[in-house]
């Protein structure tokens, strides 16, 4: 004998909450699958240099600005809080190595993803969106072309190599921010300050830092290039568009740092 039929009463709430769920599942299905094309196409020709060369121009260089300032303020309010805790404890010496250390391993690579993810992942979103509602990339297809070799790999590539690159940078410019603050303000002695910086700044700080970066930049540009292939019809789906890509970026850049902690520190 078959089942009889849930009640409608019953059905409805459930349905309501399946709809989303299988939804979201279906979702990560499909960034599933793009993810492993784009990486099985990374090494497979034909190359495009000229759109690799351009967007690293886009990525990193054109990002540099917003990453350098977000890490000196950020260095600088670093110092201060640092300083105004740690005095309660009369253990303010230890302000240059934790600014050292929070830069490198958690606050450079953090802030530095988000800000390029707000930057890029809606602009790479925003740029394939109108590309597929003007149906620019239907006509790359009718020219032999593939989309994903032509759009996706360049940027991912771009992003992944440039993006450690600029933590890097801002890392040493959030380091900056703390001097700058602990010499000019909190009355630190600048070679003081400098030497308990290089002392107790590890190399494994730094190279969990820029590892971070390399996640972060393929992240970045994998959602961007996701969503803006993804797009819906009109303006409206543009839009939606890069908001998702922004969104997901910066969700899966604060998930991964988390995990990517627990694999470089948690011994």
């Amino acid at each position: 004998m078959s089942a009889a039929p849930a009640p409608r009463y019953l059905a409805r709430p459930l349905a309501a909450i399946g709809r989303p769920v299988l939804a979201g599942l279906a979702s990560v299905g499909r960034m599933a699958i793009f993810t492993l094309t784009v990486i099985s196409h990374l090494i497979r020709p034909p190359f495009y240099p000229r759109e690799f060369a351009h967007a690293i121009m886009t990525i990193g260089w054109y990002s540099l600005p917003v990453v350098g300032l977000t890490a000196l303020f950020t260095g600088g309010a670093l110092a201060l809080q640092i300083y105004d805790g740690s005095s309660r404890f009369s253990a303010e010496a230890a302000v240059p190595s934790i600014v050292a250390i929070g830069m490198a391993r958690e606050l450079g690579p953090v802030l530095g993803g988000l800000m390029v993810a707000a930057r890029v992942a809606s602009s790479i979103a925003a740029e394939i969106g109108t590309m597929k509602v003007t149906e620019q990339i239907d006509a790359l297809v009718t020219l032999s072309t593939n989309p994903i070799k032509y759009l996706a790999v360049p940027r991912v590539l771009a992003a992944t190599l440039t993006v450690p690159v600029l933590v890097a940078v801002g890392d040493s410019i959030g380091i900056m921010g703390g001097w700058l603050v602990g010499v000019n303000r909190l009355d630190f002695n600048s070679a003081a300050y400098l030497k308990n910086t290089i002392d107790f700044l590890e190399a494994a700080d730094v190279a969990s830092g820029i590892a971070k970066g390399a996640v972060f930049g393929f992240i970045i540009a994998m959602m961007g290039c996701f969503y803006g292939m993804s797009s819906g019809r009109g303006a409206q789906g543009v839009g939606k568009a890069t908001k998702l890509a922004v969104v997901a970026s910066s969700v899966l850049i604060l998930g991964s740092n988390y995990l990517l902690t627990e694999v470089f520190f948690s011994g």
